[in-house]
């Protein structure tokens, strides 16, 4: 059969992430013996050796690893379906509420930017209710593939756009946002260089995809945390230009002359056929 059932992606995914029946098993609220015959039935009905099994533990074989990427994107695409459903169904109900678009936003970044799309978009008639969703470095680009959200401004070259359809909306340049008291925050400019290696300021860290990048600065989860590390002179981090509308008195914004410049895009699945995205869409390009 050329068919899966949601429920073995689900099981397989969990054994192929933890690598581990018993794991697998205790994560899935399952006992293991049923996930070890569902498993095998799985390798049965497509023909193919999807895990190596041995005393050292289980690994994944050429197959296994292609299923575990497309079973991801699949289960992530149900998953997706449920939530936008369930999202456009509440406009069908009399007296139910208006359509409603969920709207990602990396935390701090394009912040002028998105009041001035937020404002054009709910002066147009029948514009749909926004609900914005702050999210941390690269998440965005999951909230998409999950359904956590219909559309997101996304930061090329941080965020990846494959698979989306987009429009470019702002290019700018990046700072360094340092605690105001430090030397370097009197220079009127610094390099990557310069701020990559300061022994007492350490670069905060952001989760990408779910894991901190190494490193001795602190492990940053929201913009108010980050916020107050600067200012306590714990940290330094390195933001897009337009970060400055939340910037404390503690803070200074220092340009930086050689990073890349960071391109904001507006994206959205490509396979939407949602009436109120295209007028979000519209109204961000005419901004």
């Amino acid at each position: 059969m050329d068919t899966l059932e949601t429920r073995e992606l689900r099981y397989f995914v969990a054994v192929a992430e933890e690598l581990h029946f018993g794991r697998a098993a205790e994560r899935l609220g399952m006992a293991q013996p049923p996930l070890s015959r569902a498993i095998q039935q799985l390798e049965r009905r497509l023909g193919v050796c999807l895990l190596k099994r041995n005393r050292r533990g289980v690994s994944l074989t050429g197959a296994g690893e292609m299923l575990l990427h497309e079973g991801r994107a699949a289960l992530d695409a149900t998953t997706a379906a449920a939530r936008r459903t369930r999202r456009a169904g509440g406009a069908d109900s009399p007296g139910g509420p208006r359509n409603r678009l969920v709207l990602a936003v990396k935390a701090g970044a394009s912040h002028e930017l998105l009041h001035k799309l937020l404002d054009a978009y709910a002066a147009e008639p029948d514009a749909a209710e926004i609900e914005v969703l702050p999210s941390g470095t690269c998440e965005q680009e999951r909230m998409l593939r999950d359904g956590r959200a219909d559309v997101a401004l996304m930061h090329a070259p941080f965020n990846s756009l494959a698979g989306f359809d987009s429009e470019e909306l702002m290019t700018e340049g990046q700072i360094a946002i340092l605690p105001a008291g430090h030397p370097l925050a009197a220079q009127r400019t610094l390099s990557l260089a310069d701020v990559s290696d300061i022994p007492d300021l350490p670069l905060a860290r952001w989760p990408r995809h779910g894991t901190y990048p190494p490193g001795p600065g602190p492990e940053i989860h929201d913009q108010t945390q980050l916020a107050q590390l600067i200012a306590l002179g714990r940290t330094v981090a390195v933001f897009p230009d337009s970060a400055r509308a939340w910037l404390w008195a503690e803070h200074t914004a220092v340009p930086l002359t050689d990073a890349p410049p960071v391109v904001t895009h507006i994206a959205w699945p490509a396979h939407s056929r949602s009436l109120a995205l295209a007028g979000l869409i519209r109204t961000a390009t005419q901004l």
